[in-house]
């Protein structure tokens, strides 16, 4: 019955794509997918966010806010253990590093992500973070909404180059869906997918945005999620400390990025499931029972220091702690949980759990922007710095650092907390903070996985073009093979069967030992009475270089850059010759990737 089912919806499928391309053209047909990836990743967002509140309350909904409570040593760790049980015996696939996950599938997947990223990640994610995991839900419903879009776009057979704007339209649409913030979801596909912006892709990605910006409007009321109200107009003698709160943001977010980095590492040496769950689970639950503003997306916590006007408001950020009741010590708290908050977002994740970095980027940057305003505050360095307005631009200085993205950093800002009033400031710190870590790290935290493997897709269309490249596609494979103990009578019947003018020589295992170029023994070759004299091994020369079945394209060209050679051997890891790469085919392939790659 399931075989007849499968088959009724293979032919239905296959009549409607007939009757779609005589009756509906590609341009419009892509703005209809576009519209109904706004809608579904709308839901999708939707879904995660209900999910993820009500666990959270739901668990602690009775927490008594003037003392410890210990369930915080529990909760995290039962959120990862449950999550990692759900992703090794359900899922059965990796689906942490959501972001990172769509750039290689954007590179090196032709855009093709897999179908259960559709649905994994939201459970996954609602489960970590509505135990406490320290993390957002932000990257996985990015994942989740670019799975969308890519499964849409293949169920009707579209191609690689529409493939990959619908991508791009589930990572606007998700972006806009949870947030509310269509404009700042259309800048993030742009500057941290790197999906070219043309007039082709303008249209599709602004429909997608704007439809799941309204559905979440329909749904959840038209506020913005963070409530602000701007006391304090910004002024313009102002921006040297704004300049200075940039270059800060900047330095926090060098130093989130590294630190993440080095505890992914330490996660990944450990061999077993159960080693990162304790590891994560005791650094996590220790963590959040000292700070409990770790719990969660940390929300609750931005909420407070945007909307609190008095020292009496701002101490609340320690209730629950053992700091409780201790005002005088809220600026070494806040500076605590910026030390400390990377190391629960890498607990969470390392130890079992998906999530994501946006939330944690905009809470360290609304403590930072805070902690650098009320220090000044409180000691009277400088004229007055309102608080409120720079914990709003601490946000958008540390997102455009971490993610390498001032304009979503903005954006994104803007439209979470309608502070568009500070819109220069905004630009300003974003700026400055992303200026400053480009200093130290070229690539974002998203990217520079795939940047160290050559897996990265990039603006640089030449780049981007040699990344979508393969060596298996440029490898030719008809060069005649010979041995070092064969004489030059036996050469000169090699080269009389071969187009080439090179030779691979090998030996009995297959290891290449150098090459043999006929313009070097063209003198010899025809004289008849050396043919039992000279043999191969005399006169095979070393190749210029060697490049290995693992190089990237760009590693490729660089080294016939390097070695001003037309043709160069490629072997495996063990040396085992596997053919050659030319020129003239890297450039022939060259052409028909642009051509694929450029929108017309």
């Amino acid at each position: 019955m399931s075989g007849a089912m499968k088959g009724e919806k293979r032919n239905w499928l296959q009549r409607f794509l007939v009757w779609r391309e005589k009756n509906i053209k590609e341009k419009r047909f892509i703005l209809l997918l576009s519209f109904l990836v706004g809608i579904c990743t709308a839901l999708a967002a939707l879904l995660l966010k209900l999910l993820i509140h009500w666990i959270q309350n739901f668990l602690t909904e009775n927490f008594d806010t003037t003392e410890a409570n210990y369930l915080y040593l529990v909760y995290p760790v039962v959120g990862i253990f449950l999550t990692g049980l759900f992703v090794r015996y359900v899922v059965k696939d990796d689906i942490s590093h959501g972001v990172t996950k769509i750039l290689y599938a954007i590179s090196r997947r032709q855009s093709r992500i897999k179908r259960h990223n559709t649905w994994s990640s939201i459970l996954a994610s609602s489960i970590t973070i509505g135990f406490g995991g320290s993390v957002g839900a932000e990257a996985p419903i990015v994942l989740t909404g670019s799975a969308i879009g890519s499964n849409l776009g293949s169920l009707f057979k579209m191609e690689y180059r529409t493939l990959m704007l619908l991508v791009g339209c589930g990572a606007a649409g998700a972006v806009a869906g949870i947030f509310k913030a269509p404009i700042a979801g259309l800048v993030f596909t742009l500057e941290v997918l790197m999906i070219d912006l043309t007039m082709t892709s303008l249209l599709p990605l602004l429909i997608s945005s704007v439809t799941a910006a309204t559905l979440s409007y329909v749904v959840t009321g038209q506020e913005a999620m963070f409530q602000f109200h701007m006391d304090e107009p910004f002024e313009l003698g102002r921006i040297p400390y704004v300049i200075m709160l940039g270059i800060f943001c900047g330095l926090v977010s060098l130093y989130f990025t590294r630190a993440m980095n080095s505890l992914e590492g330490i996660f990944g040496r450990l061999n077993t499931p159960y080693k990162k769950l304790a590891l994560g689970g005791v650094m996590l639950s220790v963590l959040i029972f000292l700070f409990p503003p770790l719990y969660g997306e940390g929300y609750d916590t931005i909420e407070l220091l945007l909307n609190g006007t008095s020292n009496a408001d701002w101490d609340t950020v320690m209730n629950n702690s053992l700091f409780y009741g201790h005002g005088n010590l809220l600026l070494v708290y806040l500076m605590l949980i910026i030390l400390f908050k990377v190391f629960a977002s890498s607990a969470t994740n390392g130890g079992g759990g998906c999530g994501g970095i946006f939330a944690p980027s905009l809470y360290l940057g609304c403590i930072a922007g805070f902690v650098f305003s009320h220090f000044s505050n409180e000691f009277s360095m400088t004229a007055y710095l309102p608080e409120k307005n720079f914990a709003l631009m601490g946000m958008a200085g540390v997102m455009s650092g971490v993610m390498h993205a001032p304009l979503t950093g903005v954006f994104l800002i803007a439209e979470l907390t309608g502070g568009y009033d500070l819109f220069l400031p905004l630009m300003i710190v974003s700026v400055s903070s992303y200026l400053t870590i480009i200093v130290f790290e070229p690539h974002s935290i998203y990217s520079m996985r795939l940047a160290k493997k050559g897996e990265l897709l990039t603006h640089h269309k030449d780049k981007a073009v040699l990344t979508l490249m393969k060596m298996e596609n440029v490898v030719e494979k008809d060069f005649t093979i010979v041995h070092p103990e064969m004489d030059l009578g036996e050469m000169v019947k090699a080269i009389a069967q071969s187009r080439r003018n090179v030779f691979p020589v090998t030996d009995k295992e297959g290891k290449l030992l150098g090459i043999v170029r006929l313009d070097d023994i063209r003198n010899i070759m025809f004289r008849q009475e050396l043919y039992h004299r000279f043999t191969v091994n005399r006169f095979m020369v070393s190749p210029p270089a060697r490049l290995y079945d693992t190089d990237s394209m760009e590693q490729v060209m660089q080294t016939f850059d390097d070695t001003k050679a037309w043709n160069l051997p490629v072997v495996d890891q063990e040396g085992i010759y596997l053919g050659f790469v030319s020129k003239s085919k890297i450039f022939n392939s060259y052409r028909e990737v642009l051509v694929r790659f450029s929108d017309e």
